[in-house]
């Protein structure tokens, strides 16, 4: 019977941007909702088995018990047993054990930052992320019903990876060893502490590296998309130096702010092709958005872009080969 897993982020959304920003709010009774909606649409497609992360707001057992109460459940609803810290360490345990249990598909409901978390873990399960942070780069906007429609047929075709795309990532090395990856961006600042983690003072940044830009793309990713577009599909990433002298540009780094920036340097970087950077100073490496890395004076980080990211559900391609399939179709 075909299974999927869901991992909701109650604390997606509410970061430090949030005051230096207009950026949408999405709740966390917002956030059931839109579970709710996944869970009929999926068991509406033969879904018989949803797996949920445990968190703080208990969105899994509010789903399960809502649904039950309005008598429209029909599947079976898990909600993962284990320690949970209320950290991002919860995304990446519940995507691990939901890989380890085989669901056919995971559906993230978060920022950059959860399904970066939650890419760590999946290999081969098909990713589906809905955007409800901050940086939504990677998620989109996504209607529950899509997302349940879309996670339902992929876990039941033979092959789950026609309707994927395989992400790029950024991995990031320090002094030779490898230290964490990125699924949009890396940015270097100047900051020396992790402080509350996001990262959004302009100002205090010095190189970006990506895996694609766009200037739609709202977040730090769009100060090389206003200068150079680089899609998902494209077989290289970019780069930029920040300062001055260097071309004057404005660019969406948060929702509602278009901030004047100076791009010094900019180039291509090939898949495997290492970008160095060599620390003068304490430093910061903030990954899809968030503060992560701390380099030291002398340290030397390299960012290398490959395609070996998560498999990344195309929610149109995946119903449009549901239909195909029949899936929709009733005796």
């Amino acid at each position: 019977m075909a299974r999927i897993g869901i991992i909701a982020n109650p604390a997606s959304g509410k970061d430090i941007r949030r005051l230096v920003s207009y950026a949408t709010t999405i709740d966390n009774s917002e956030k059931v909702n839109i579970c709710k909606r996944a869970v009929l649409a999926a068991e509406a497609l033969g879904v018989r088995d949803v797996v949920f992360m445990p968190d703080t707001f208990t969105i899994g057992y509010s789903v399960q018990y809502q649904l039950e109460d309005d008598k429209v459940l029909n599947s079976n609803i898990e909600v993962l047993d284990f320690l949970m810290d209320g950290s991002v360490k919860d995304t990446e345990y519940a995507a691990g054990l939901m890989e380890d249990m085989g669901v056919g598909c995971v559906i993230v409901l978060g920022g950059d930052g959860t399904s970066r978390a939650a890419a760590k873990k999946l290999k081969k399960t098909p990713l589906l992320s809905i955007s409800t942070g901050t940086n939504n780069v990677y998620p989109t906007m996504m209607e529950g019903t899509v997302a349940g429609m879309a996670a339902a047929a992929v876990s039941r075709m033979e092959d789950p990876y026609s309707v994927c795309i395989r992400d790029k990532r950024i991995e990031i090395y320090v002094n030779g060893e490898y230290r964490d990856m990125a699924l949009i961006d890396a940015v270097i600042s100047d900051d020396t502490y992790v402080g509350a983690k996001a990262i959004w003072d302009p100002k205090r940044m010095k190189e970006i590296i990506v895996s694609r830009c766009h200037p739609a793309a709202i977040g730090f990713s769009s100060v090389p998309g206003v200068q150079r577009i680089v899609l998902d599909s494209d077989d290289f990433g970019y780069a930029v130096s920040l300062g001055s002298p260097g071309q004057k540009v404005v660019a969406p780094i948060a929702a509602g702010v278009l901030s004047p920036m100076e791009i010094s340097d900019a180039r291509q970087l090939e898949f495997g092709e290492p970008w160095e950077y060599h620390a003068q100073q304490p430093a910061m490496i903030a990954l899809d958005g968030e503060r992560e890395v701390k380099l030291f004076a002398g340290d030397t980080a390299q960012f290398v872009i490959q395609r070996n990211g998560p498999w990344r559900v195309l929610p149109r391609e995946a119903l449009a080969k549901a239909a195909s399939l029949g899936m929709y179709k009733r005796p």
